[in-house]
């Protein structure tokens, strides 16, 4: 599993982890250890919310500590997929419209507007929502990369990973991920992380569904795009019901 960790950290980090192994076997390992990675990141991230100043501007700073240490990667993606589907295009054009380097004006409002969601409801949510929050981000990779769910296109990260984890396992790690969140909750008198979690990890699966019907499957973009929307999702219920 060292392998499969290095390569999570390698690939979803700025760390400078050195990468020995890369295969089907190792990248469906890193995807179900991709939550270890999210609570470092969550953990380090919570430092930013620890500086005097207002709480607005705390969590700004830890979304921007967290953007820092992934460099971006999953905000680049829910950008590129943003201005995919938005286009309106057929598969295979939209697909040519992610992998430009450019931003495009769905990808702008999308960013502005999860960021702004991220930062009002961190205010509340707080660190121990900011950690479940980047946990449940990274949970959901494991059900984009479970078997039956294709890859858009033939190269990329999207067909490293697609289908390299067993539903059976994705449920064992989502079923663990809740549990730790709801003693973490119940120790920490905030027994609505775990519904965080669930509900996070739910808004991400339906943009899986819409994104897997309009563009085929999934790609590095939509993975990254996923990350995002989990962890806004954990981040409003965790922020609303506090």
């Amino acid at each position: 599993m060292i392998d499969g960790l290095r390569f999570a950290a390698g690939t979803l980090t700025a760390f400078p982890v050195r990468v020995e192994r890369v295969d089907r076997r190792v990248a469906g390992q890193a995807m179900l250890l991709a939550p270890l990675v999210g609570l470092v990141l969550g953990g380090l991230a919570c430092l930013a919310l620890l500086l005097p100043g207002p709480a607005l501007l705390g969590a700004a700073l830890a979304l921007a500590l967290l953007a820092g240490m992934t460099r971006g990667l999953h905000l680049d993606g829910l950008a590129d997929l943003a201005d995919g589907l938005g286009s309106g295009k057929p598969a295979a054009q939209a697909l040519d419209i992610m992998k430009k380097s450019d931003i495009g004006p769905f990808g702008v409002m999308t960013l502005v507007l999860t960021l702004l969601v991220q930062a009002a409801a961190l205010t509340a949510a707080g660190p121990a929502g900011l950690i479940a929050a980047c946990v449940t981000g990274r949970l959901t990779l494991a059900w984009a990369c479970r078997a039956g769910v294709p890859a858009a296109r033939p190269g990329g990260l999207g067909a490293m990973v697609s289908g390299t984890v067993r539903p059976a396992a994705a449920w064992a790690v989502t079923a663990a991920a809740v549990v730790v969140a709801a003693v973490a909750g119940l120790a920490l008198g905030q027994p609505v992380i775990p519904v965080g979690v669930v509900a996070g990890l739910g808004a991400s699966l339906l943009l899986l569904r819409h994104a897997g019907r309009r563009l085929g499957g999934v790609t590095g973009d939509v993975l990254g795009a996923l990350v995002e929307v989990a962890t806004a999702g954990c981040l409003v219920i965790c922020a609303a019901f506090r």
